[in-house]
């Protein structure tokens, strides 16, 4: 595992700032491109160096973005996936063409990669563009697009599975919030959809567990403290839909004398390198998402090459990694 001085060396700072960085430290004042500096080299460590193989025609993927810089800052998931494509299109001697969504244009491509959550008129948009089109951590195959998501439905359990190893019975979700750019559009989290099924089967959900807030540090730890400040009951245990947003909750937990893990367990959701560095150490379900950034390169190369009778939707496996935040519950 790299250190904080592996990563403080990479990005051109001390150890003391990567530690505030990684760790959300409010009180800190450093400025996004610093941040950015950091999370990404946090990223950069956990890859194996690539070598560059030229393509003998250099071909063109354009990539367009869902998230800006400072959305990414707030949620590292999508910056993990993006270095992955990055990584990949070098190795693989691609010119990436990197694009907002709010700003695409009609440079020729070979294909487009699309990262991200999309209403039907930017579905329609995208569709417009020429070359192969591939949605990554969104689902269009209903659509007639190909589509690499999540098992999200594995993921749930791992989580339960593990919660109920642990003697929980009381288990509650912090789910995240979002909506499409543009329309403003509410989009549901699976997670929060297949963890109420799942719970419901065993005779285990409990409406009052339900905590909402947007995919974000801050408003994992705004709600939080909502939550305690007005006395809501809390779980034995906790899963959140992203490390962000349980990386917030643990800090307000914190902050109120709430012990982790011994009065409350968390599990978060994407195991991005942060994860790891926040005290105690997050237990997570891990998304390979350097890897599914890979796949999604290696899967346009298939496409561009030749067509499939039908679109493919290529479902992404995880793993859950146990760290100190969890438990098993006192008898």
């Amino acid at each position: 595992m790299a250190t904080i001085k592996d990563i403080a060396q990479l990005a051109g700072v001390s150890s003391a700032t990567v530690s505030r960085v990684l760790n959300y430290d409010q009180g800190l004042s450093v400025g996004d491109e610093t941040k950015k500096k950091i999370f990404e080299a946090a990223e950069e460590l956990n890859y194996t160096k690539y070598k560059k193989n030229a393509l003998r025609d250099r071909q063109t993927i354009r990539l367009v973005q869902w998230f800006n810089d400072q959305e990414e800052l707030a949620d590292i998931y999508y910056l993990s996936i993006r270095l992955g494509i990055e990584h990949k299109a070098e190795e693989l001697g691609f010119t990436l063409l990197k694009e907002p969504l709010d700003q695409l244009t009609d440079k020729a491509a070979d294909g487009t990669i699309a990262l991200g959550k999309f209403d039907q008129k930017q579905i329609d948009a995208l569709n417009k563009l020429n070359g192969k089109l591939l949605f990554v951590d969104f689902d269009a195959s209903t659509e007639g697009h190909d589509s690499l998501v999540v098992d999200f439905s594995q993921s749930i359990d791992l989580v339960l599975e593990k919660f109920l190893e642990e003697g929980h019975k009381s288990i509650g979700i912090l789910t995240g919030i979002e909506h499409t750019k543009g329309s403003d559009l509410p989009l549901s989290d699976p997670r929060y959809r297949l963890f109420k099924q799942k719970m419901i089967e065993k005779g285990l959900f409990k409406e009052e567990f339900v905590i909402q807030a947007p995919f974000a540090v801050e408003s994992g730890y705004q709600k939080m403290i909502e939550v305690l400040e007005n006395d809501q009951p809390l779980p034995d245990a906790l899963f959140a839909s992203s490390d962000a947003l349980a990386i917030g909750a643990m800090r307000a937990l914190q902050e109120k004398k709430v012990r982790i893990p011994e009065d409350i367990s968390i599990i978060g959701f994407n195991d991005v390198s942060v994860a790891k560095y926040v005290s105690p150490p997050l237990s997570t379900i891990k998304v390979y998402t350097e890897w599914m950034g890979e796949l999604a390169v290696n899967t346009m190369t298939e496409l561009m090459k030749e067509d499939a009778p039908t679109p493919r939707k290529i479902m992404i496996g995880t793993e859950l990694v146990s760290r100190d935040s969890t438990k098993k519950r006192n008898a």
